[in-house]
């Protein structure tokens, strides 16, 4: 086999692995999801406008992924919630659960922190971004 040929092959099936991976990064990885057994619906409000969740609907230790917001709410430690975006500091992906007080990316296996979003397992090398909340008596709206 020439070179030519042979880059020809590496670069015909190395295109087809990148649409590959794109198209995973793409993909929404389910539903939303926590640590509990709780697979319940998105919030009916829109960023800044209406309850996100209540205090009950995020477990303590996990979390819950509210993809239409690009937002993640956990409860790191009991009665204490906090908020990132949703999207992954990889290559973009939405995260897809949260378990364990780590917020887990499906695409490549990144890990953040539930308490601060720092990166605990790449390949991400940046934090998530942290997002206001306010939490009011049992809810929880994007401030």
């Amino acid at each position: 086999m020439t070179d030519t040929t042979r880059r020809a092959v590496i670069f015909s099936a190395g295109g087809a692995g990148l649409a590959a991976a794109l198209s995973a990064c793409g993909a929404s990885g389910g539903d939303d999801t926590t640590a509990s057994a709780d697979q319940g619906g998105q919030s009916q409000g829109a960023q800044g406008e209406g309850e996100l969740a209540k205090t009950s609907d995020i477990p303590e230790g996990g979390g819950k992924v509210f993809k239409d917001q690009d937002v993640v709410v956990t409860q790191p430690a009991a009665g204490e919630f906090k908020a990132f975006s949703a999207t992954c500091t990889h290559q973009g992906c939405p995260v897809g659960s949260v378990s364990n007080n780590e917020i887990v990316c499906p695409c490549h296996g990144s890990r953040f922190s539930a308490k601060d979003g720092s990166v605990v397992n790449g390949p991400a090398a940046r934090p998530l971004a942290e997002k206001k909340i306010t939490v009011s008596g049992e809810s929880i709206t994007l401030a």
